[in-house]
Formats: C-alpha cells, structure tokens, sequence
C-alpha cells in the first residue's frame, strides 16, 4: 500500500513514515505543499493523509488534483500530530474489510473500548495523547493498554486515568483490522493556529521536510 502523508512537523512526519515502513507499507511525506505534485507520482497512491495544521485551500487544491490523476485514491484527515495515531488511521483504512464479522466501538460515557469478537483473536489496544501543543513539533505520549488473546465474545478495555479527557485518542487492533476512535476532542485553543489560507502565515516557519522513498531528501543529495 503507497501512502504519502501531508503535514508540517518534521518529526512526526518522520516518524510516521518509519513507523509505516517498519510495517510493510510504501510510505513517504512532505511538508512542502506546493511541491506535492512535481515530488510524488499521485496517480500511483493508495492513501493520502492530510495533517491538520495543512491550510484548507491547499487542501482542497491537493484534493482536486489528486483525484482527477487518481479516483481511487483515499483520503485521510488525521486526527492529531502524533505519529503512531497517523500511523494506525492508515492501518485502518487498509483493514477496513472486516470479514471476520467483529464489532469493535468506544463507549465514551464509560471511557471503554468494547469489543465482540465472533471468533479468538490477538488483540491490542493503544492510546496518545497529547502533551505540547507548540508548533512547529507538538509533543504526545503513548501507552499499551493491553495486548493479549481474547476469546470469542464480549469484552470491555477501559482507558486507564492516565489517559486524559483532551486531545486522546485509542486504537484497537484486533487481529488484522484496526480501529481507531477519539477519547477526547483536541482543545478548541488549537483551533486558532489552523492557517486560514496558503497566505496565512500565523504559524512559525519549519524545517522543510521531505522523504522519498522512505528516507529524508537531505540524505539522499
């Protein structure tokens, strides 16, 4: 599976990218914009993740072009800048068919990821949160819920209260299909640092940042 991802963190993206690497999937990423379509082969994506801090015109521009080269491309909005979660939106796309007939939902009353699962099945459940919101590189952390082999039937995993109300979120992984779901909405404050154009200039410059193939440009000039 080809997955570019589109953002403004240097170290997420990297990070991303290795994290997707690691995992099989052909995956690179940029935060230089207005290179997208000269620096990628768009026609021959799988996925393409925008990061929220991606201004809206450059994201419907990207979106446009993107799609005339490419109609069956999916498009994924992350979450949040936190590289593991990018990480399992792409793993949940690619795992969207679940043949095996399991449900998997988050009850946000009781803070609990809920599963029912038809058959046994290696499940683990992760969480990230959010704990710098600076840009250019926000900071998160993370944490194994659980990780273990569950039999056929209903069983409950409830986030622990590490895991904050505020810009948290869950993956579950339940054999090859992944699940992920917001605990708690990112704060409203960050809403503000969102550029409203590719003219808006609000947010401090950042390193450019570019992979082909899987490694940094730099290294390979």
């Amino acid at each position: 599976m080809r997955v570019l991802i589109i953002g403004r963190s240097p170290s997420v993206l990297l990070e991303a990218v290795e994290i997707l690497r690691g995992r099989g999937y052909h995956a690179d990423a940029t935060n230089q914009f207005d290179d997208v379509l000269a620096d990628y082969d768009v026609a021959r994506l799988d996925a393409l993740v925008f990061g929220g801090m991606v201004p809206a015109d450059t994201k419907r521009y990207l979106r446009e072009e993107v799609a005339k080269a490419n109609p069956a491309v999916t498009f994924v909005q992350g979450l949040a800048g936190m590289a593991g979660l990018i990480a399992a939106q792409v793993e949940a796309v690619a795992g969207a068919d679940n043949s095996r007939g399991d449900e998997v939902v988050y009850d946000s009353s009781a803070r609990t990821v809920v599963m029912t699962l038809s058959a046994a099945a290696p499940v683990t459940v992760e969480a990230w949160w959010g704990t710098s919101f600076q840009p250019p590189e926000p900071r998160s952390a993370h944490a194994t819920v659980f990780d273990g082999l569950l039999e056929a039937g209903r069983h409950a995993v409830a986030m622990p209260d590490d895991v904050p109300s505020v810009a948290s979120f869950a993956a579950a992984r339940v054999g090859d299909s992944v699940h992920v779901f917001t605990v708690g909405e990112m704060p409203t404050t960050l809403a503000r640092l969102v550029p409203t154009s590719s003219a808006d200039q609000r947010l401090p410059a950042v390193e450019a940042a570019r992979t082909r193939d899987g490694r940094p440009v730099s290294q390979l000039n």
